[in-house]
């Protein structure tokens, strides 16, 4: 069973790789449980393996590379970082799987609050669905993420994870285009107008996280 971890204030980000790298060692060892870890950072961009030169369109916060998938994404207070090191060699070594499930997972957590998360071909992430906003020049309805995943892998352990929305100072995301991913927007759960607070949010993650993994092991 993996162990939980809450940490209060904000983690500085270079710690919380350090930590991972040493935790993941630990469990590939046989020496630790797997980990779901909460945090928040302090505001800061990462730069995943993919990142464009060209998305970072402000270096306003101090940008890290991150070593994981993906490219540039925003961290910063109001926003649930849920770094996930789990043994995928128990839980069979499925990269496309383990990303899907990481997907579900966010969808259930944001159901429990009435939010239909959805999924996107081309995508990475979660977007919800906007209809009370202008749409698209082609006609189609405005989406917004509210919640990023970048993972990687090391012996086929993981580590990073999901980055949600719950009331993050949305106009950070101005310094980069999030996730490459321009013509859509970036919102959270008290922008789509929910009194929802971290521990809240953190709740309906623990609630969620048997239904889509302990069936692995």
């Amino acid at each position: 069973m993996a162990e939980w971890i809450i940490s209060e204030g904000l983690t500085d980000y270079e710690h919380a790789v350090a930590f991972m790298e040493a935790r993941v060692a630990a469990i590939h060892a046989g020496t630790a449980d797997e980990l779901i870890w909460l945090v928040e950072h302090p505001p800061l961009y990462t730069a995943g393996t993919s990142a464009r030169d060209a998305d970072l369109l402000d270096a306003r916060f101090p940008v890290h590379a991150a070593g994981r998938g993906g490219q540039y994404t925003y961290h910063g207070p109001g926003q649930r970082i849920v770094y996930v090191m789990l043994d995928l060699n128990r839980r069979g070594r499925d990269v496309r799987d383990f990303v899907a499930r990481l997907e579900r997972w966010i969808i259930a957590a944001l159901a429990e609050f009435g939010v239909t998360g959805e999924i996107r071909e081309g995508r990475v992430g979660v977007w919800v669905t906007r209809p009370e906003k202008p749409p698209l020049a082609d006609g189609s309805p405005r989406e917004d993420k509210i919640a990023a995943i970048g993972v990687k892998l090391r012996r086929w352990i993981s580590f990073h994870g999901m980055a949600i929305n719950v009331e993050p100072d949305l106009s950070h995301y101005g310094g980069i285009v999030p996730c490459g991913i321009s013509g859509h927007g970036v919102t959270s759960l008290v922008d789509l107008g929910l009194p929802v607070g971290m521990t809240d949010l953190d709740a309906a993650l623990r609630n969620c996280f048997p239904r889509i993994f302990d069936d692995e092991i």
